[in-house]
């Protein structure tokens, strides 16, 4: 750590969780300062923008009480770092990497920025390694691949935060589950979200693989656009340096953008759309484009980041934004979620654009590919035919019709709502089998006759009817 002994006494004034200070030209961008005030309390604080005139500060404490004719300003960091090591699994931590746990404070190995270090491209390696998640929608419709960027997309109200916890809990790369790591990160929770995450971890043994970062919604806004950043640190520290893949999960992305919105009003920036910052993409893409495998190095980084669209609106800037740099979303749906379905993962706006790369003969299994075709033909049939329905009544069907009317019911009440199973691939596919046997061999249209004659005729039985039954 370099102290500086220079103090800057010159500040200007405060807007919310900025301070202006001048004569400070020589202060670095991202350089980590304190802050002390007459009475001797001392706030820590990021520069944020450096001119000929002042340097920006964001402060991480709440600014209240802050006298300007007594305060100082003096450097801590060239830049904002973590102290990282191995032992964070199954810590949790603040927004700014301090423990919460009642633990003492982590024995550093070694100290990083928190912005990372920028991945060469071509020093990437092709994703293609399937990660089994446990949800059978994900893992058959819209399956996650290591190294892959992979947003949810969900609403207020909607659970996000159960699946999320559910996903962290079951994640796993078959065939290496030594070496699998889960990096937690929640932006703007409130207390009861906190205890839940808390407890969930602690409950079903999910945080002896995990490292938690939680802030909390009273928290300083600009902790909320360091929490992601230390979550990543931590991530690409234990996948370079220790060989862990690691799945991180951010949740929710709304409340970061939102922090990143409020922190451009105080410096009185042009706005964007719906009041965004014009540069909220290339912020979004400093986050999301951490996520990959590199070539040489058995670790990767895989990235599941969380959001709940404003009003369900998916070209919201902040859900447009995401579709645009990542690869894919999973669609949290709200229709779904009404009628009690969990988890409520409507397969039809979904997309996983890796998904290919992934699946198959001596990955998954050889008939992965083309059952998820069929299943998401068939049930896209049975929601058309539900409409029609709703307009001609049932009697005007043909029998194939009402098999499909069964199959959108069956597909939703045993494969999507498997509440809270935790399905292997070969589960999944087995229930996927049970219900597609319901309909006609003359249907499956997108399965080979070998195939067919394989696994038609697959049962359902009693133990995958989720917490339906």
């Amino acid at each position: 750590m370099t102290l500086l002994k220079k103090e800057y006494n010159d500040v200007a004034y405060i807007s919310g969780p900025l301070l202006f200070v001048n004569a400070a030209s020589d202060l670095a961008y991202g350089a980590i300062v304190e802050i002390k005030d007459g009475q001797g309390k001392i706030r820590g604080g990021q520069v944020i923008s450096v001119s000929d005139e002042n340097a920006v500060i964001q402060v991480f404490e709440e600014t209240r009480g802050l006298d300007l004719a007594t305060a100082s300003v003096s450097l801590v960091e060239d830049v904002a770092r973590l102290g990282v090591s191995k032992e964070m699994i199954g810590r949790r931590f603040d927004g700014l990497g301090r423990p919460i746990d009642g633990l003492p404070q982590v024995v550093a190995e070694k100290r990083v920025s928190i912005n990372g270090q920028p991945m060469n491209p071509t020093a990437r390696a092709k994703p293609e390694e399937f990660i089994q998640t446990g949800i059978s929608t994900i893992d058959v419709n819209t399956s996650l691949i290591r190294g892959q960027k992979l947003p949810i997309f969900s609403g207020s109200g909607l659970p996000h935060n159960e699946l999320a916890a559910q996903i962290a809990r079951q994640a796993k790369v078959p065939g290496h589950e030594g070496d699998f790591a889960v990096v937690f990160a929640a932006m703007g929770l409130t207390q009861r979200e906190v205890s839940f995450f808390t407890q969930e971890f602690e409950r079903t043994g999910a945080l002896a693989r995990s490292v938690l970062f939680l802030n909390r919604a009273d928290d300083p806004a600009v902790e909320r656009l360091l929490t992601p950043r230390m979550a990543l640190t931590t991530a690409e520290y234990l996948a370079f340096e220790h060989g862990y893949h690691v799945l991180v999960i951010l949740t929710d992305l709304t409340n970061y953008c939102e922090a990143l919105r409020e922190i451009g009003g105080a410096r009185e920036e042009i706005p964007g759309r719906r009041g965004f910052p014009g540069y909220m993409y290339t912020d979004l893409a400093s986050l999301y484009e951490r996520a990959g495998v590199v070539q040489g190095k058995p670790g990767s980084v895989t990235q599941i980041p969380i959001l709940s669209m404003p009003d369900d609106d998916i070209t919201h800037p902040i859900p447009d934004l995401t579709g645009y740099i990542t690869e894919g979303q999973i669609v949290v749906d709200r229709a779904l979620n009404t009628k009690g379905i969990f988890p409520p993962i409507n397969p039809l706006p979904s997309l996983s654009r890796l998904q290919g790369n992934g699946i198959g003969k001596g990955k998954t299994r050889a008939d992965h590919k083309n059952v998820s075709d069929q299943l998401f033909a068939a049930y896209a049939n049975g929601l058309d035919l539900r409409k029609l329905v709703a307009i001609t009544g049932e009697d005007a069907l043909s029998d194939t019709d009402k098999l499909y009317l069964r199959f959108a019911d069956d597909f939703e009440n045993y494969f999507i709502g498997q509440g809270g199973q935790d399905r292997s691939i070969d589960d999944s596919l087995t229930v996927a089998w049970g219900i597609l046997s319901k309909l006609p061999q003359s249907q499956l249209t997108r399965l080979s006759r070998d195939t067919i004659d394989k696994y038609y005729g697959t049962k359902v039985d009693e133990m995958w009817r989720g917490n339906r039954i």
